[in-house]
């Protein structure tokens, strides 16, 4: 059986993970009769969103313990993630990778990315196992490992974003995933595009399955 690390973000599109993009890929892994981990940084949300009127609020939240949510508790702090103990690692989108597991919502190009998030991508691309990410998660791929090729979708704020970095990006549509073979990094576009919950399906689906056939 193969295993996936599922990294979260936080709980909630505009601060956190995608909740349809994570459970879907969940979803997804489980179906193919996969396993799954999931793993969050134990650090502070970069800021706390209200998801009825999008405006900030004055409270803080950690993104280990709302990533928890999703993972119904069964989660692990990114410290612990080992790439011996894994097959594949997969990244759902939300604006938590852009804020929490980087800065790129803030910074661009010029973004940080958490140390945590940046040794587990290392680490798989280096024991040539398979990285895959959804929606805005490619920029954070692609900050990481430069040289890359990867898919938002169309954005074409974001796609400028990650040519400075120094990564190719191939415009995509619901459902497609870009496979870059040297890098193993498989991304797809989710929520970058005008999606409906079907559309994350798909997504998921397909990049979950390319994955692992890639493994087979």
């Amino acid at each position: 059986m193969k295993s996936f690390a599922v990294v979260l973000s936080g709980c909630g599109v505009y601060d956190g993970a995608e909740i349809h993009e994570a459970t879907l890929t969940m979803l997804a892994i489980a179906r193919e009769g996969a396993s799954y981990q999931c793993f969050a940084p134990n650090i502070n949300q970069h800021h706390v969103i209200n998801h009825l009127d999008g405006k900030e609020m004055s409270e803080k939240r950690n993104v280990l313990v709302e990533s928890a949510r999703i993972a119904r508790g069964d989660i692990k702090d990114l410290k612990e993630f080992k790439a011996a103990d894994f097959d594949a690692i997969i990244f759902p989108g939300g604006f938590g990778a852009a804020k929490n597991l980087s800065t790129i919502a803030f910074d661009g190009a010029n973004a940080s990315v958490n140390g945590d998030v940046e040794k587990a991508v290392v680490a798989m691309k280096e024991a040539k196992k398979p990285i895959g990410a959804l929606c805005i998660s490619p920029a954070v791929i692609a900050k990481i490992l430069t040289k890359v090729n990867v898919t938002i979708g169309t954005d074409k704020a974001t796609i400028e974003v990650i040519e400075k970095i120094g990564a190719k990006h191939f415009e995509t549509t619901h459902g497609d995933v870009v496979f870059d073979e040297e890098n193993l990094v498989f991304t797809t576009p989710c929520y970058m595009l005008d999606a409906k919950i079907t559309d994350i399906d798909d997504g998921a689906n397909n990049i979950v399955d390319a994955m692992l056939k890639w493994m087979e």
